[in-house]
């Protein structure tokens, strides 16, 4: 029914199929993206995919929440009335959730899951654990080029996009050999508040000493409006704030990103009536 609703059927047998192929071939990691959150799923249900999915024993897991822009895909306008919401929803997160950590994998944040060999659970033990708008890498100051329509590039401490519409891009690549449509380059404030959130995001913790040095700045004074604002998380049980570093709790890494947003200002700027273009925290 789950698969039937959002039109892509993938039985579990090619997947099964694709994942041995992947083994016989040597591949270093191989990882499985889950959705949660679709039409008509429910916690007994997801329970059977996720064990399915522990047959196969992948290196790393992906449980992303499912995100309904029916403005943006007309075709989700269609089973809107069979989502689950709110603790339905979260109790099957939370099913995914218990059994892959029942299984020895490690949960990395931001819906992420790997066994302690991997690479990735290793680079976060070791806080050499980073990240960029495509997600989280071992490779600190790897550069990002994107090629298609609508791609964006991540070059240092700059960000492009792709022209949107393929007879502007074609156009762009013609003319000068970039489909670059606009650009943003990275203010001092900008590189200071993502080297907070990316260690947040990376490795539970930031140490309040490490960014006061790198940046020059004296954090719970420059902070000083943030720290009040995680207050209110500290009294929920999902962060540590002490004096020498802000630590997320078990139950903070789950809702990370709400932990997280509290250094973006940009966040501050977008109107409250505006349609969400992404995803709910959970």
């Amino acid at each position: 029914d789950v698969q039937k609703a959002v039109h892509r059927i993938q039985p579990f047998e090619m997947t099964r199929d694709l994942l041995f192929a992947a083994r016989e071939l040597s591949f270093d990691s191989i990882n499985v993206d889950l959705i949660y959150g679709l039409p008509y799923q429910a916690p007994d249900r997801f329970a059977h995919t996720v064990d399915q999915i522990l047959e196969l024993a992948p290196d790393r897991v992906a449980l992303f929440s499912y995100a309904h822009v029916p403005w943006l895909k007309k075709q989700q306008g269609s089973f809107a009335a069979h989502l689950p919401e709110g603790m339905e929803k979260f109790e099957i997160f939370r099913t995914g959730l218990l059994k892959f950590l029942e299984a020895g994998y490690l949960y990395i944040g931001m819906d992420h899951f790997a066994k302690p060999g991997d690479e990735l659970a290793v680079s976060q033990q070791n806080r050499t654990l980073h990240r960029n708008f495509q997600g989280y890498t071992t490779k600190a100051g790897a550069d990002l080029y994107g090629m298609g329509i609508t791609a964006i590039s991540g070059i240092q401490d700059a960000y492009a996009q792709n022209y949107r519409d393929i007879p502007s891009w074609q156009k762009a690549v013609s003319e000068r050999g970039l489909a670059t449509m606009r650009g943003y380059q990275l203010s001092n404030e900008d590189r200071l508040r993502r080297a907070v959130i990316s260690r947040l995001l990376c490795h539970t913790v930031v140490i309040k000493d490490e960014i006061s040095r790198e940046f020059g700045i004296d954090f719970d004074h420059y902070f000083a409006e943030e720290l009040r604002h995680l207050e209110s998380s500290r009294q929920d049980g999902l962060v540590l704030l002490e004096r020498d570093e802000i630590r997320a709790t078990w139950l903070g890494r789950i809702f990370i990103r709400n932990l997280a947003m509290v250094f973006d200002p940009y966040l501050e700027k977008q109107k409250l009536d505006a349609k969400p273009l992404f995803s709910k925290t959970l």
